[in-house]
């Protein structure tokens, strides 16, 4: 019972909460599901994974992040931790799970997603179990990052690969706060 009464509660935050347009409110009740240090943004429609409030950290959002519309952080089986400044583009995906195909069974295996600082993931990005993202990297849309990817790299492709190297000092702080966005 009490798993259902658990799923059921993200089934309204999903479903309903994440669409509220106050960003205040809004937050207000994300922070009741995931860790999310100050000045970050999280938009309308992020979809949270996350089965258990006990498991509250296994979503770790760090300071002055902005988390786009239409991201997905699939917490259920192992940890994202975004440290700071990291800007998540549209419809990206954040996964700690995934099946395994060369399992007789069709098995889950999992593993934690770590999102350095300075981190800017594009547009459209899938992130795979047990993949850190080095500090300052960027990640081309459309990717799909399957392995480690070094600090200050730009990566991209299918599967993402290293295509380039970051020349930046990152002193940017990000600090997207409006008070109504879609």
């Amino acid at each position: 019972m009490k798993s259902y009464v658990l799923g059921f509660r993200l089934f309204l935050f999903n479903a309903f909460i994440n669409k509220i347009p106050l960003n205040f409110l809004r937050h207000f009740f994300i922070k009741q599901y995931i860790n999310v240090g100050s000045d970050s943004f999280i938009a309308m429609n992020v979809k949270l994974l996350n089965y258990s409030l006990k498991r509250k950290k296994q979503i770790t959002i760090g300071n002055n992040c902005v988390i786009n519309p239409d991201v997905l952080l699939d917490g259920r089986m192992g940890k994202i931790v975004i440290k700071n400044n990291v800007d998540i583009a549209r419809g990206s995906w954040i996964f700690t799970a995934e099946h395994d195909p060369h399992d007789d069974y069709h098995n889950i295996k999992f593993g934690d997603v770590i999102i350095e600082d300075h981190v800017w993931i594009a547009s459209r990005v899938t992130v795979l179990p047990g993949v850190t993202i080095g500090r300052g990297s960027v990640i081309a849309a459309g990717a799909i990052v399957t392995k480690d990817v070094p600090p200050m790299s730009i990566a991209g492709g299918i599967p993402a690969k290293v295509l380039g190297q970051r020349k930046s000092e990152l002193k940017y702080n990000l600090r997207f706060n409006p008070k109504f966005y879609l």
